[in-house]
């Protein structure tokens, strides 16, 4: 429920919790984290917790 008592829809909530929470510069942060990331001396299952992680913050995932 918002403020006023009227329910509110998943999708404006969540957009405006993120507008609110997460700023668009920490998010822009996570995306070129996400496009740069490179397994290195990770191990495939470290890669791949990390890989999901950042994956929510591409723009094609959403």
């Amino acid at each position: 429920m918002g403020a006023d008592g009227v329910a509110i829809v998943w999708e404006i909530f969540k957009r405006e919790f993120l507008k609110k929470y997460f700023p668009a510069d920490i998010k822009n942060k996570k995306v070129i984290e996400f496009m740069e990331l490179k397994q290195g001396k990770m191990s495939v299952a470290e890669y791949s917790a990390k890989f999901e992680a950042l994956c929510v913050f591409s723009p094609h995932y959403n």
